[in-house]
């Protein structure tokens, strides 16, 4: 059992050292989203309506029964107003899955309608998007997003 214990703990190291590797790929700076920068919230909200509304509303609001899966499987396009489950993950995290894909985080196997945006759109897009949806949730949730993200930066260094 002890054994057994260590072989997972290890693992679980393993898997969170190239989880941080995969967050920040080579040539990203920061992930660091800043709802107070306005040219930046200004931007995120026209890529916003461009990219993302169609599925995730012009509102934030998501696609009807959104924890419930459709007939092909698949998670519809959750809200990222405070109602939704965005604000419970870190910057780094939203941006790889902005970036790379939901299987980026929740594994190679795990299929979404939602596409990767790391061709289409640069880093600095992906933050804007992320700083716009980050700029309407009410300081409370931006204050427990700031505090997930306190947590998840000590657990790196």
């Amino acid at each position: 059992m002890k054994y057994r214990f260590a072989a997972v703990a290890l693992l679980l190291v393993g898997s969170t050292l190239g989880l941080v590797a995969l967050l920040r790929p080579p040539g990203v700076q920061s992930t660091a989203i800043d709802p107070n920068d306005i040219q930046m919230v200004n931007s995120g909200a026209r890529i916003y309506a461009a990219e993302c509304a169609t599925c995730h509303g012009a509102e934030l609001e998501g696609q009807t029964n959104w924890r419930q899966r459709n007939a092909a499987g698949r998670l519809p396009a959750p809200p990222h107003d405070p109602s939704g489950h965005t604000w419970h993950h870190p910057d780094a995290h939203l941006f790889a899955m902005t970036k790379q894909g939901i299987a980026a985080l929740a594994g190679a196997g795990y299929q979404s309608d939602m596409p990767a945006y790391g061709e289409t759109l640069s880093d600095a897009e992906i933050l804007a998007v992320l700083s716009y949806i980050k700029s309407t949730w009410p300081p409370e949730i931006q204050a427990r997003h700031d505090e997930i993200n306190r947590r998840f930066q000590a657990a790196q260094d």
